[in-house]
């Protein structure tokens, strides 16, 4: 059922593109020919801006371009991956031979290589130079394109970062020898495969095979993801595969869930200011793309410092929370909640009332604080004269 409901959000989200689909060519010495290129660019793209979004490249750009896009829109809505910028190879009915590859190595060769290299030498660096890319990179292909797109792994700097390969028609070395090939990479590389039981017979074998090898592979640099869909055809994966492989490929970008507060933030050694901050990192590591915490997730990682009795986690969260918005209330909030904690009263009312000067933030309630502020009042007017001194306010 909830395949299904994501199916028919996935196809209404597709609806408008039309709209925002460009078409472009591009003049390849290559092949001796024009390329027409389906171009889709982020709805707040802005190219004078500094913000760089990651390069997704569709072979079959004929028929995978659509929902791919769709796709795309459906999960950018949800901040699950960010706004990337898609573009579709029309290759009609030079297909076979932009696919065209050695029967043996099953790696591109005569009019299989000049596309490849197409692709390496011509349409990515004009793209690059045309469009705010980030260095992240993704190549989608199906059947005989799905095999295509692996060739850039055999190079020795891969093209692409991540390589969705949905009912890839493996053959030759690419077939017997991509797990061994995936043991090797030293920079992080997404790794995307899927089949069906209903998939063409010759290719689901060959795909299983290949599944048992690189289920097999010890790189800590690799990120590999298999899905054996039950009940669809060779077509039919084709929007499932889309789905999931994205899902997996950006699971970083996504916001915190309860899983990873659960198994990762909650058992983490260390301050959780600091995974906050290693994750973030990551994220802009990875995908080329500065993404700032949200409040959301500072209450949630809040949330867990307090579930672990953790008050230097706490602390830190509030400095982190201050540093990057000063003028939220938000690390303030924090700040005075830690100071109350250790027992700096006169400390923890004076951040409460500096924090009702500045911003709002939609989770903290005003009335709350000021009721702590009156409270700590009380407090501070009961306690004797004399004791020790608090330590100055933060700056």
């Amino acid at each position: 059922m909830r395949k299904t409901i994501l199916i028919v959000l996935a196809f209404i989200f597709c609806m408008p593109l039309c709209a925002q689909i460009s078409y472009d060519e591009i003049n390849s010495s290559k092949l001796n020919s024009v390329r027409q290129l389906k171009i889709k660019l982020p709805k707040d793209y802005d190219p004078s801006s500094e913000i760089k979004y990651p390069l997704i490249i569709v072979f079959d750009g004929d028929y995978l371009f659509e929902p791919i896009a769709g796709q795309v829109d459906f999960q950018t809505y949800f901040d699950d991956m960010p706004s990337s910028i898609i573009v579709g190879v029309v290759q009609g009915s030079e297909r076979r031979y932009d696919g065209y590859c050695d029967e043996v190595t099953g790696l591109p060769k005569e009019s299989g290589l000049r596309f490849h290299d197409f692709v390496a030498e011509e349409l990515i660096p004009y793209l690059d130079e045309k469009f705010n890319t980030s260095k992240f990179r993704v190549a989608v292909g199906h059947d005989l394109m799905g095999n295509f797109i692996n060739s850039y792994l055999f190079k020795e700097d891969p093209l692409f970062n991540a390589y969705v390969c949905i009912s890839p028609d493996l053959s030759g070395t690419v077939r017997d020898y991509l797990g061994k090939r995936l043991e090797f990479f030293k920079d992080d590389i997404f790794y995307y495969m899927a089949t069906s039981d209903k998939d063409l017979p010759y290719i689901r074998e060959a795909v299983l095979n290949a599944n048992s090898q690189i289920s097999e592979v010890k790189n800590q640099y690799l990120t590999y993801y298999f899905d054996d869909f039950k009940n669809d055809t060779h077509y039919t994966l084709v929007n499932s595969a889309i789905a999931k492989s994205f899902d997996k490929i950006f699971e970083l970008y996504k916001p915190l869930r309860e899983k990873e507060l659960e198994e990762k933030v909650l058992t983490y050694e260390g301050t959780l200011d600091k995974y906050l901050v290693d994750r973030y990192d990551r994220i802009e590591e990875l995908f080329g793309i500065k993404k700032p915490i949200t409040e959301e997730e500072f209450e949630k990682v809040v949330k867990v410092a307090e579930q672990r009795n953790d008050l230097e986690s706490l602390e830190k969260i509030g400095k982190l929370a201050k540093k990057l918005n000063p003028e939220s209330l938000l690390g303030t909030y924090y700040l005075a909640q830690y100071s109350e904690k250790v027992g700096k009263t006169k400390k923890a009312k004076k951040l409460y009332e500096s924090a009702l000067t500045l911003n709002d933030v939609s989770h903290i309630n005003r009335d709350f604080i000021f009721s702590k502020i009156d409270e700590l009042t009380i407090v501070d007017t009961d306690e004797e004269e004399g004791g020790e001194e608090e330590d100055n306010e933060e700056n």
